[in-house]
């Protein structure tokens, strides 16, 4: 039995559908893309509350930003709180031996361990692997079922290291290269599938769910990266979605659903010092670009990969400039925007704890909305969470069969 009742998942649905609507001006502008926040003059207080924090209440709030904030006096700290804190999906003990594990990274391993014992798997099933890359979970499936398991991945390469492992392991998994995105890809599906998918990204996992839907497949998903998806803005998947949408005057666009999967695991201090500097350097940038072109506007530029990041802060911004056709004089002494760059860093981080507060109820509302597309075409489902947060914070999985 589901641990909330549709009803209590229906009236979160709706409650969150409400609060995010109410304080979409809050949590929709990217501080990073303004000098001053456009909510600053409705909230001056909160603005000055934020600024004033010292590094480790920055540190403490991004990592928990429930516990003894100091927005409660400006926003729904506690209701929000309460309305993502999903229970548990119920769990099967089942055998997952460490050598199942060889050549899976200890992170990734433990995610599937945790999948794979919250997949409820009927004797009539046949279980597909939706997005398998090198098949890793599609292994670990086969050996606890001691069943066949059929993944699907687009990549040719992958899908070769997968029969390579797959041999090696003497484990029942057929390979298939396929584009889940194209027509055929129905063919997969039928009543007696189950089909499985471990952060499916974006159209990907609504592609399933819509295949799912048409043919009475089962599934279990833990859905992923919700903004990759060709569509600019956000249309709800479910009617009730829409209804509460079109009710509560709530638009979503491609750059808010990338806001629902911000939260990370906490990175090595050597990585999160290097991310620091990047986005101090852009923030510098940005400082430049806006006086060279006379324009107090935002332009973005692409983010380089850590180990392609200049070593000095002029190479990056020449590298920028010459990205966005954009003259920086020789004479130009850019130290002065470094120095701009860190402090809007620091500025930038405290004003993003506002919008920290709504990653997960806007992750969580998605899910719903997924959730509730089952239910309506003749599904039992339920939602809930497989693994602790700081495993991943990916960690909401739908379950759910054909009525």
């Amino acid at each position: 039995m589901p641990k909330h009742p549709v009803s209590s998942i229906e009236q979160r649905f709706f409650r969150l559908s409400s609060l995010l609507a109410e304080c979409q001006s809050l949590w929709r502008p990217a501080p990073f893309m303004y000098r001053r926040p456009p909510w600053q003059e409705a909230y001056p207080e909160l603005v000055d509350v934020l600024l004033g924090l010292d590094d480790l209440q920055v540190e403490r709030l991004q990592a928990n930003p429930w516990q003894n904030s100091p927005l409660r006096n400006w926003l729904p700290v506690a209701e929000l709180a309460e309305l993502v804190r999903l229970a548990p999906l119920t769990v099967k003990a089942m055998p997952m031996e460490q050598a199942w594990a060889q050549h899976v990274g200890g992170r990734k391993w433990k995610q599937i361990e945790a999948f794979t014992r919250h997949l409820h798997v009927a004797p009539q099933d046949g279980l597909l692997d939706w997005c398998a890359g090198k098949g890793h979970l599609s292994r670990a499936l086969a050996h606890c079922h001691a069943a066949e398991v059929i993944a699907l991945e687009w990549q040719a390469s992958l899908c070769e290291e997968g029969r390579r492992l797959a041999a090696a392991q003497l484990a029942p998994v057929r390979m298939k290269q396929q584009d889940v995105m194209a027509m055929e890809t129905g063919r997969y599906l039928t009543a007696q599938t189950h089909v499985v998918a471990l952060h499916a990204c974006g159209d990907l996992h609504l592609r399933l769910l819509d295949l799912a839907a048409a043919s009475g497949s089962a599934i279990t998903l833990a859905p992923c990266c919700y903004h990759r998806t060709r569509e600019a803005d956000y249309r709800p998947v479910s009617r009730r979605g829409r209804e509460l949408c079109d009710r509560h005057s709530l638009h979503l666009e491609r750059s808010d659903l990338a806001l629902a999967v911000q939260e990370t695991v906490t990175a090595p201090r050597g990585v999160r010092l290097r991310r620091e500097q990047a986005n101090a350097w852009r923030l510098g940038f940005d400082e430049l670009q806006r006086e060279l072109r006379g324009e107090d506007v935002y332009l973005p530029v692409p983010s380089l990969a850590y180990g392609r990041l200049p070593e000095r802060f002029e190479a990056f911004c020449r590298w920028a400039a010459n990205l966005k056709g954009i003259d920086i004089p020789d004479s130009l002494d850019l130290t002065l925007y470094e120095r701009s760059g860190w402090q809007r860093q620091a500025q930038v981080k405290r004003l993003e704890l506002v919008r920290h507060l709504f990653r997960r109820p806007l992750e969580t509302w998605l899910v719903m909305d997924r959730f509730f597309l089952l239910l309506e075409a003749g599904y039992t489902a339920e939602v809930g969470t497989f693994c602790a947060s700081k495993l991943t914070p990916r960690n909401l999985l739908i379950r759910a069969r054909k009525a």
